[in-house]
């Protein structure tokens, strides 16, 4: 047994089925099925039930999962001891991050100044919803992650990045574009474009509606941004999304496909983004996450909030 054939048991027993599992590894699926062949040959039984639609943990896959997130997260720290000898030499930096930092936060340009400052280093990126990123990252899969507040669980810390409000983006003939800025209670007569129920901005507009008592109709739901403005612009339906983001999406506000609207005063919901990651005294316990957030946040302008000593 060796860490490949565990990295390969964890991914399958959490994705339940193969093809994701093997897609998440970057491995053929052949290739995936026979270390996972040889495991269960190895320990001299099956590991998973598999059907048709989707594979489940036999008992002893249930205990061997556990024991599995113990031994990758020993071997990750052994990891984490060895870099911090060699200093930044070598190491590696694993990233969670939603969609949309753009403009708070110029993530490839930031990993890019980081890569060619610290060659050695092996950066790793992981787009997702923002509870499987915080799920990952309190697992230590992760060493920091760019997300929305949530619960991010004991062991934890989050700094505020940004905060805005959000505005209402439309088709510029919509009658919304020229009239005084709506309460929330107005956009309850519109057709919504919005992302995913998973999605932390999904879920803060979902709050908003919820909180005032109010209901709104949801026709088309996607994983992207720069879709859901494009749906937008051809009159499909509106969206809440940060100014920020909507004005960032077209670089010339004049010539743009989409009205963007500012709600009344108290009405919009605010959008914030913060880092999240696991430490003690509120620093990343990853040497190489400090340097990484040290170089972040002197980029940005900011003083600088973490040692990499």
């Amino acid at each position: 047994m060796d860490l490949k054939q565990l990295d390969c048991f964890i991914a399958v027993a959490e994705e339940r089925h193969f093809t994701k599992a093997a897609q998440r590894l970057n491995l053929v699926q052949s290739g995936l099925s026979q270390t996972i062949r040889s495991l269960e040959l190895e320990l001299g039984g099956p590991l998973f039930i598999r059907t048709t639609r989707h594979v489940d943990l036999t008992p002893a896959g249930v205990v061997l999962l556990q024991e599995a997130y113990r031994v990758v997260s020993a071997m990750r720290q052994a990891r984490l001891a060895v870099t911090q000898v060699h200093g930044l030499a070598r190491g590696q930096l694993r990233i969670g991050s939603i969609q949309s930092l753009a403009p708070f936060v110029d993530l490839p340009a930031s990993l890019s100044r980081f890569r060619q400052k610290h060659p050695g280093i092996d950066v790793q990126l992981l787009l997702d919803g923002a509870l499987s990123l915080l799920s990952e990252t309190h697992e230590g899969r992760l060493d920091l992650v760019f997300t929305q507040p949530e619960d991010v669980g004991s062991g934890m810390t989050a700094r505020m990045l940004a905060c805005e409000d959000l505005v209402l983006v439309c088709a510029p003939n919509n009658p919304l574009a020229g009239a005084a800025p709506p309460v929330m209670a107005d956009l309850c007569a519109e057709t919504f474009i919005d992302l995913k129920a998973d999605w932390g901005m999904r879920r803060l507009i979902d709050r908003s509606f919820a909180t005032k008592g109010l209901a709104r109709t949801i026709a088309f739901e996607v994983n992207d941004i720069s879709m859901l403005l494009e749906l937008v612009a051809v009159g499909l339906g509106v969206a809440l999304i940060p100014e920020s983001v909507a004005m960032a999406r077209f670089n010339d506000v004049s010539a743009s496909p989409i009205a963007v609207v500012e709600l009344a005063d108290g009405q919009a919901p605010c959008w914030e983004l913060i880092v999240a990651y696991k430490g003690r005294d509120g620093k990343p316990s990853n040497r190489v996450a400090k340097a990484f957030l040290n170089m972040l946040v002197a980029t940005n302008g900011g003083p600088v909030q973490y040692e990499s000593d």
